[in-house]
């Protein structure tokens, strides 16, 4: 079906995005846009590039990240100290209406390129600036990654068991949280823009949006003095709440956060007497006996293989999911049925890339993947020689390619 909207509208078609960011989480902001119809240029430095094109695997010396995080986009190399690197920002920034940028605070600045300078050029600029711990405050000037975040923010302490040390995630949790939030604050901003023509800044720490999306952990802790501790993967909120392993060695998760899921889990498993069991009658008893519940349900789900557990799930609409590795995700038939992973042309390869797609459905301008991320420097041309003027000679002295 989303092969049939290859030529239609987006719903930010005219947008124009200047992306002078690096690593994860504000290009992935700026994938976000990308696939939604906005014109990102990239700017990477020469020679070097952003480097998460040497991030994680590659393929033929081409790193394989990079090509989603930053697909959709154009890529033109100039560095940021020098004169001609400042002169072009500026002259790109006339004509576009976001800049998005990571730097460590006030680096911009030093480099003549704060916001102060950019909306004299264009008043109704927007600057999305995500750095570790925003632009105030007394951590301002820290290095932040979003493993920091992860830790600073609380996740990592109340992650793993209580027996273990705190566990951070097993990907960039804090940096595509992160970019999540600087897309829907994009889109506000740009809609006040819209509204009055005003811009203005977008400033986001990368814990932030994880310190939010945590839970109730914090009005907890204000109100009752509590301290959520590491609990594996229990809820202190809602029981139960576990991983299972099946009989054919597969997993599964469980998540009981109703009477009636609970019923139908009992149902499942063939247990329904532990609805009556004083020890689970009603959420506040299933959380006191949470791993005496835990233990009953996983022998049970022992006896069961994966195929088992997930038809009889089907049968009764019990809350159950398998737990999938990435080979089982491209083999699913709900994923296939809503392309959530597509491919994309990308002629560095030579080949498409699979890579997951725009999330979510737009019923009148969906949005799509026009190209996997450029090769460095791809649009140096087209940018800086065709649209900004410049020489093949000036660029040349700046080590820039074309």
């Amino acid at each position: 079906m989303l092969k049939d909207l290859e030529n239609s509208a987006r719903a930010l078609d005219g947008v124009r995005v200047l992306d002078l960011s690096n690593f994860l989480a504000a290009p992935m902001c700026g994938m976000f846009l990308a696939d939604h119809g906005a014109d990102v240029i990239k700017v990477e430095r020469p020679q070097i590039g952003d480097e998460i094109r040497r991030w994680g695997e590659t393929k033929d010396g081409v790193g394989l990240y990079y090509k989603v995080i930053n697909r959709g986009k154009r890529s033109v190399t100039l560095d940021l100290k020098t004169k001609i690197g400042v002169e072009a920002v500026k002259r790109l920034v006339e004509d576009v209406d976001i800049v998005i940028e990571n730097y460590r605070t006030g680096t911009l600045e030093k480099w003549g390129l704060g916001y102060d300078v950019l909306k004299e050029i264009n008043p109704g600029l927007i600057m999305v600036r995500i750095t570790g711990f925003g632009q105030t405050g007394p951590y301002r000037h820290r290095p932040g990654f979003g493993t920091l975040a992860e830790a600073y923010a609380g996740y990592a302490y109340i992650s793993g068991n209580s027996d273990q040390p705190p566990l951070l995630p097993g990907f960039a949790l804090g940096d595509a949280s992160t970019a999540v939030m600087a897309a829907f604050l994009t889109m506000v901003a740009l809609n006040e823009k819209r509204r009055t023509g005003r811009g203005q800044v977008v400033d986001l720490a990368i814990y932030e949006t994880l310190l939010t999306l945590l839970g109730p952990h914090v009005v907890n802790y204000d109100q009752l003095g509590q301290i959520q501790e590491r609990n594996g993967s229990r809820l202190p909120f809602t029981a139960p709440r576990n991983t299972y392993r099946t009989e054919d060695g597969k997993w599964i998760a469980i998540a009981g956060s109703s009477q009636a899921a609970f019923e139908r889990i009992c149902d499942l498993i063939g247990r329904a007497d532990l609805v009556t069991d004083v020890r689970f009658v009603n959420n506040r008893a299933r959380l006191d006996n949470d791993k005496a519940l835990d233990a009953e349900i996983q022998a049970a789900i022992g006896r069961l293989d994966l195929e088992t557990v997930m038809s009889r799930s089907e049968e009764r609409g019990a809350t159950v999911a398998p737990v999938n590795d990435v080979s089982m995700i491209f083999d699913d038939a709900q994923i296939k049925a809503r392309e959530n992973i597509c491919h994309v042309p990308d002629t560095e390869l030579g080949v498409p890339i699979g890579m997951q797609n725009v999330v979510g459905r737009l019923t009148v301008t969906p949005g799509r993947i026009d190209s996997a991320g450029p090769s460095l420097g791809a649009h140096n041309r087209e940018i800086l020689i065709e649209r900004l003027g410049y020489t093949e000679a000036e660029l040349h002295q700046y080590g820039i390619t074309v």
